[in-house]
Protein backbone atom coordinates (compact mmCIF):
# COMPACT_ATOMS: atom_id res chain seq x y z
CA UNK A 1 0.00 0.00 0.00
CA UNK A 2 1.19 3.42 -0.73
CA UNK A 3 1.35 6.11 1.93
CA UNK A 4 2.54 10.21 1.74
CA UNK A 5 4.22 11.56 4.59
CA UNK A 6 2.86 14.89 4.89
CA UNK A 7 3.13 17.61 7.69
CA UNK A 8 1.51 21.31 8.30
CA UNK A 9 3.48 23.25 10.95
CA UNK A 10 5.63 19.77 11.84
CA UNK A 11 2.16 18.03 12.91
CA UNK A 12 2.86 15.52 11.01
CA UNK A 13 0.06 12.47 8.93
CA UNK A 14 0.61 9.18 7.16
CA UNK A 15 -1.77 9.80 4.36
CA UNK A 16 -3.29 7.31 2.72
CA UNK A 17 -5.71 7.71 -0.59
CA UNK A 18 -7.58 5.40 -2.56
CA UNK A 19 -9.40 3.54 -0.25
CA UNK A 20 -13.31 3.24 -0.10
CA UNK A 21 -13.41 3.03 3.32
CA UNK A 22 -12.11 3.41 6.86
CA UNK A 23 -10.62 -0.40 7.27
CA UNK A 24 -12.24 -2.15 10.11
CA UNK A 25 -8.45 -2.61 11.99
CA UNK A 26 -7.77 1.48 11.20
CA UNK A 27 -7.14 1.89 15.04
CA UNK A 28 -4.54 -1.00 14.89
CA UNK A 29 -2.84 -0.18 12.03
CA UNK A 30 -2.73 4.04 13.20
CA UNK A 31 -0.63 2.45 16.22
CA UNK A 32 1.74 0.25 14.60
CA UNK A 33 2.42 2.74 11.69
CA UNK A 34 2.61 5.95 13.75
CA UNK A 35 4.95 4.74 16.36
CA UNK A 36 8.59 6.91 15.72
CA UNK A 37 10.75 3.43 16.52
CA UNK A 38 9.14 0.81 14.92
CA UNK A 39 6.84 2.25 12.43
CA UNK A 40 6.67 4.54 10.11
CA UNK A 41 6.19 7.83 13.03
CA UNK A 42 3.65 9.87 12.91
CA UNK A 43 1.20 12.17 14.98
CA UNK A 44 -1.78 10.12 13.31
CA UNK A 45 -3.06 8.22 10.19
CA UNK A 46 -5.42 10.23 7.66
CA UNK A 47 -7.48 8.50 4.72
CA UNK A 48 -8.83 10.44 1.68
CA UNK A 49 -11.86 8.84 1.32
CA UNK A 50 -14.85 9.35 -0.98
CA UNK A 51 -18.00 11.51 0.18
CA UNK A 52 -21.47 11.87 -1.10
CA UNK A 53 -21.79 15.42 0.23
CA UNK A 54 -18.22 16.97 -0.22
CA UNK A 55 -15.43 16.66 -3.01
CA UNK A 56 -13.44 14.51 -0.43
CA UNK A 57 -14.10 12.96 3.33
CA UNK A 58 -11.11 12.80 6.04
CA UNK A 59 -10.85 10.66 8.73
CA UNK A 60 -8.17 11.13 11.18
CA UNK A 61 -6.53 7.91 13.66
CA UNK A 62 -4.59 9.56 16.03
CA UNK A 63 -1.50 7.57 17.31
CA UNK A 64 -3.35 5.88 20.03
CA UNK A 65 -5.98 4.89 17.97
CA UNK A 66 -8.62 7.07 19.20
CA UNK A 67 -10.42 8.86 16.03
CA UNK A 68 -10.34 12.78 16.05
CA UNK A 69 -13.55 14.65 15.12
CA UNK A 70 -11.49 17.19 13.12
CA UNK A 71 -7.97 18.24 12.65
CA UNK A 72 -7.07 21.61 10.95
CA UNK A 73 -2.93 20.40 10.07
CA UNK A 74 -4.73 17.71 8.55
CA UNK A 75 -7.28 18.80 6.35
CA UNK A 76 -5.24 21.27 5.08
CA UNK A 77 -2.45 18.57 4.38
CA UNK A 78 -5.48 16.47 2.69
CA UNK A 79 -6.28 19.64 0.73
CA UNK A 80 -3.06 20.20 -0.65
CA UNK A 81 -2.77 16.32 -1.75
CA UNK A 82 -5.84 16.37 -3.77
CA UNK A 83 -5.00 19.87 -5.47
CA UNK A 84 -1.21 18.93 -6.20
CA UNK A 85 -2.01 15.39 -7.88
CA UNK A 86 -4.72 16.97 -9.79
CA UNK A 87 -7.51 15.18 -8.00
CA UNK A 88 -9.07 18.73 -7.81
CA UNK A 89 -8.65 21.19 -9.93
CA UNK A 90 -10.27 23.84 -8.41
CA UNK A 91 -8.51 26.42 -5.51
CA UNK A 92 -12.23 25.90 -3.57
CA UNK A 93 -13.36 22.52 -2.08
CA UNK A 94 -14.82 20.79 0.43
CA UNK A 95 -14.33 18.10 2.65
CA UNK A 96 -16.14 16.35 4.70
CA UNK A 97 -14.88 15.68 8.22
CA UNK A 98 -16.70 13.56 11.17
CA UNK A 99 -17.08 15.93 13.94
CA UNK A 100 -17.21 19.71 12.11
CA UNK A 101 -19.27 18.18 8.84
CA UNK A 102 -18.75 19.45 5.60
CA UNK A 103 -16.06 22.62 5.75
CA UNK A 104 -15.24 25.02 2.82
CA UNK A 105 -11.21 24.96 1.67
CA UNK A 106 -9.79 27.96 -0.19
CA UNK A 107 -6.48 27.20 -1.37
CA UNK A 108 -3.67 29.61 -2.50
CA UNK A 109 -1.54 27.82 -4.84
CA UNK A 110 2.30 29.16 -6.10
CA UNK A 111 3.98 27.49 -9.09
CA UNK A 112 0.62 25.71 -9.63
CA UNK A 113 1.15 23.79 -6.59
CA UNK A 114 -0.90 24.71 -3.04
CA UNK A 115 1.36 27.12 -0.99
CA UNK A 116 -1.22 27.91 1.88
CA UNK A 117 -4.59 26.37 3.25
CA UNK A 118 -7.55 28.39 4.15
CA UNK A 119 -9.73 26.81 5.92
CA UNK A 120 -13.41 27.54 7.17
CA UNK A 121 -13.86 26.10 10.32
CA UNK A 122 -16.80 26.91 11.34
CA UNK A 123 -18.54 28.51 14.39
CA UNK A 124 -17.14 27.82 17.53
CA UNK A 125 -19.25 25.86 20.28
CA UNK A 126 -18.99 27.64 23.67
CA UNK A 127 -22.05 25.90 25.59
CA UNK A 128 -20.23 23.67 28.26
CA UNK A 129 -22.39 20.27 27.98
CA UNK A 130 -22.39 20.24 23.82
CA UNK A 131 -18.25 20.52 24.11
CA UNK A 132 -18.43 18.77 26.48
CA UNK A 133 -17.64 19.70 29.72
CA UNK A 134 -19.23 19.22 33.00
CA UNK A 135 -20.29 22.86 32.61
CA UNK A 136 -23.97 23.69 32.45
CA UNK A 137 -22.73 27.32 31.48
CA UNK A 138 -22.69 29.38 28.13
CA UNK A 139 -19.71 30.41 27.74
CA UNK A 140 -17.27 28.40 29.80
CA UNK A 141 -14.50 31.10 30.52
CA UNK A 142 -12.03 31.99 33.25
CA UNK A 143 -13.34 28.79 34.66
CA UNK A 144 -11.05 27.00 37.71
CA UNK A 145 -9.75 23.90 37.27
CA UNK A 146 -7.68 21.91 40.16
CA UNK A 147 -5.19 18.77 39.54
CA UNK A 148 -3.12 17.21 42.44
CA UNK A 149 -2.87 20.70 43.91
CA UNK A 150 -2.35 22.63 40.94
CA UNK A 151 -5.13 25.02 40.01
CA UNK A 152 -5.25 26.54 36.62
CA UNK A 153 -8.19 28.83 35.08
CA UNK A 154 -9.74 27.23 31.30
CA UNK A 155 -12.09 28.61 28.68
CA UNK A 156 -13.64 25.71 27.11
CA UNK A 157 -14.03 25.94 23.30
CA UNK A 158 -14.68 22.93 20.53
CA UNK A 159 -14.15 23.45 17.02
CA UNK A 160 -15.39 20.30 16.58
CA UNK A 161 -13.51 18.68 18.92
CA UNK A 162 -13.26 19.56 22.49
CA UNK A 163 -10.13 22.12 23.56
CA UNK A 164 -9.36 23.65 27.19
CA UNK A 165 -7.45 26.85 26.87
CA UNK A 166 -5.20 27.82 29.96
CA UNK A 167 -3.47 30.98 29.79
CA UNK A 168 0.45 30.96 31.64
CA UNK A 169 2.76 33.44 32.05
CA UNK A 170 5.46 31.34 29.80
CA UNK A 171 3.79 28.78 27.15
CA UNK A 172 7.22 28.38 25.26
CA UNK A 173 9.15 27.15 28.23
CA UNK A 174 5.80 25.56 29.93
CA UNK A 175 5.65 22.10 31.72
CA UNK A 176 3.66 20.94 29.25
CA UNK A 177 4.50 17.07 29.55
CA UNK A 178 3.20 17.38 33.07
CA UNK A 179 -0.06 18.73 33.29
CA UNK A 180 -1.05 18.30 29.74
CA UNK A 181 -1.64 14.46 30.10
CA UNK A 182 -3.34 15.02 33.79
CA UNK A 183 -5.54 17.77 32.21
CA UNK A 184 -6.42 15.55 29.31
CA UNK A 185 -7.84 13.13 31.61
CA UNK A 186 -9.83 15.74 34.18
CA UNK A 187 -13.02 14.82 34.76
CA UNK A 188 -14.89 17.72 34.06
CA UNK A 189 -14.07 16.83 30.63
CA UNK A 190 -16.71 13.70 29.55
CA UNK A 191 -14.73 12.63 26.12
CA UNK A 192 -11.25 13.96 27.29
CA UNK A 193 -9.93 17.44 26.07
CA UNK A 194 -6.91 18.92 23.68
CA UNK A 195 -4.85 21.34 26.22
CA UNK A 196 -4.07 24.67 25.05
CA UNK A 197 -1.64 26.87 26.83
CA UNK A 198 -1.03 30.19 25.64
CA UNK A 199 0.29 33.90 26.76
CA UNK A 200 -0.70 36.59 24.53
CA UNK A 201 2.22 39.37 23.68
CA UNK A 202 -0.19 41.57 22.01
CA UNK A 203 -3.47 42.20 20.48
CA UNK A 204 -2.68 40.43 17.73
CA UNK A 205 -0.27 37.51 18.59
CA UNK A 206 -0.42 35.07 20.96
CA UNK A 207 2.25 31.97 21.84
CA UNK A 208 0.66 28.67 22.44
CA UNK A 209 1.91 25.09 23.26
CA UNK A 210 -0.61 22.12 22.55
CA UNK A 211 -1.24 18.44 24.29
CA UNK A 212 -3.53 17.09 21.59
CA UNK A 213 -5.88 14.33 22.66
CA UNK A 214 -4.78 10.96 21.78
CA UNK A 215 -1.38 12.56 20.37
CA UNK A 216 0.12 13.82 23.12
CA UNK A 217 2.62 17.35 22.44
CA UNK A 218 2.43 17.92 19.00
CA UNK A 219 4.28 21.20 16.75
CA UNK A 220 1.30 22.45 15.95
CA UNK A 221 -2.93 22.25 16.41
CA UNK A 222 -4.82 23.74 13.48
CA UNK A 223 -8.20 23.39 15.73
CA UNK A 224 -6.47 24.31 19.41
CA UNK A 225 -4.76 27.30 17.29
CA UNK A 226 -8.62 28.54 16.56
CA UNK A 227 -10.31 27.73 19.98
CA UNK A 228 -7.19 29.89 21.28
CA UNK A 229 -8.32 32.61 19.39
CA UNK A 230 -11.96 31.94 20.56
CA UNK A 231 -10.45 31.97 23.71
CA UNK A 232 -8.55 34.98 24.00
CA UNK A 233 -11.13 37.30 22.06
CA UNK A 234 -13.72 35.95 24.82
CA UNK A 235 -11.20 36.85 27.94
CA UNK A 236 -11.04 40.52 25.96
CA UNK A 237 -7.06 39.44 25.36
CA UNK A 238 -6.92 39.93 21.63
CA UNK A 239 -8.57 41.40 18.39
CA UNK A 240 -10.51 38.97 16.37
CA UNK A 241 -7.68 38.49 13.69
CA UNK A 242 -4.29 36.93 15.53
CA UNK A 243 -1.46 34.56 14.81
CA UNK A 244 -1.49 31.96 16.73
CA UNK A 245 2.46 30.97 17.01
CA UNK A 246 2.69 27.13 17.49
CA UNK A 247 6.58 25.53 17.71
CA UNK A 248 6.21 24.39 14.50
CA UNK A 249 5.45 28.07 12.93
CA UNK A 250 2.26 30.08 12.99
CA UNK A 251 -1.27 29.73 11.89
CA UNK A 252 -3.36 33.22 11.06
CA UNK A 253 -6.78 32.98 12.74
CA UNK A 254 -9.78 34.94 12.22
CA UNK A 255 -13.08 34.45 14.23
CA UNK A 256 -15.34 36.76 12.25
CA UNK A 257 -17.98 38.68 13.73
CA UNK A 258 -20.04 38.77 10.51
CA UNK A 259 -21.05 34.97 9.87
CA UNK A 260 -19.48 34.14 13.53
CA UNK A 261 -16.78 31.30 11.68
CA UNK A 262 -13.90 30.78 12.47
CA UNK A 263 -10.99 30.95 9.41
CA UNK A 264 -7.92 29.43 9.52
CA UNK A 265 -4.69 29.95 7.24
CA UNK A 266 -1.55 28.24 7.30
CA UNK A 267 0.48 25.80 5.19
CA UNK A 268 0.87 21.82 4.50
CA UNK A 269 4.27 20.05 3.06
CA UNK A 270 4.92 16.96 1.48
CA UNK A 271 7.45 14.80 3.31
CA UNK A 272 7.96 12.06 0.74
CA UNK A 273 6.09 8.50 -0.39
CA UNK A 274 6.65 5.44 0.74
CA UNK A 275 5.02 1.75 0.48
CA UNK A 276 3.47 -0.50 3.53
CA UNK A 277 4.79 -3.58 2.73
CA UNK A 278 3.31 -5.18 6.67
Amino acid sequence: MEFTKMHGLGNDFIVIYGEQALPENAAELAIKWCDRYFGIGADGLVYILPSENADYRMRIINSDGSEAEQCGNAIRCVAKYVYDHGYVQREEITIETLGAGVQRVSIQTEDGKAATVTVDMGQPVLEGLQIPTTIDANPVVDVPIESEGASFQFTAVSMGNPHCVIYVEDAVNFDLNTWGPKLEVHPMFPKKVNVEFANVLDRRTVDMRVWERGAGPTLACGTGACATLVSSVLNGKTDREAEVRLKGGSLFIKWNEQDNRVYMTGPAAFVYTGLITA
